[in-house]
């Protein structure tokens, strides 16, 4: 996934061409303190389920689970994070990952503490 270059022109276009099966790796968001000194990780891509801190932006310090990822946007919608639209509807407010802080991770999948355990390791 990493690129060779630093140049902001190719980092620019490989994050706007990058395939899905990359998008969820890159949609990563930095570990609690607690989750960091429990697993020995510091990163983890982003799942519905989790529950993240909002750190940036207009609802800074709102806690929720994640109720949707947008892969092409590169955004998360959290629960209890929302817009008012004129005709009144309430709406998500798409968040960037790089914003937000895990704080409780969904392991209902196997798989995610294998993936625990393997990157620990």
């Amino acid at each position: 996934m990493k690129l060779d270059t630093k140049q902001p022109r190719k980092q620019r276009r490989f994050l706007h061409n990058a395939p899905l099966h990359l998008r969820s790796k890159i949609m990563a968001a930095t570990l609690s303190e607690d989750l960091r000194s429990k697993y020995g990780i510091r990163s983890m891509p982003v799942r519905v389920g989790d529950r993240v801190r909002i750190m940036r932006g207009d609802f800074k310090g709102k806690e929720g689970k994640v109720a949707e990822l947008d892969l092409r946007r590169y955004r998360i919608y959290v629960e209890g994070v929302t817009q008012k639209k004129t005709d009144g509807t309430e709406v998500f407010y798409p968040v960037h990952p790089s914003n937000v802080m895990i704080v409780e991770l969904n392991l209902e999948d196997e798989r995610r503490e294998k993936i625990l355990k393997r990157r620990a390791g």
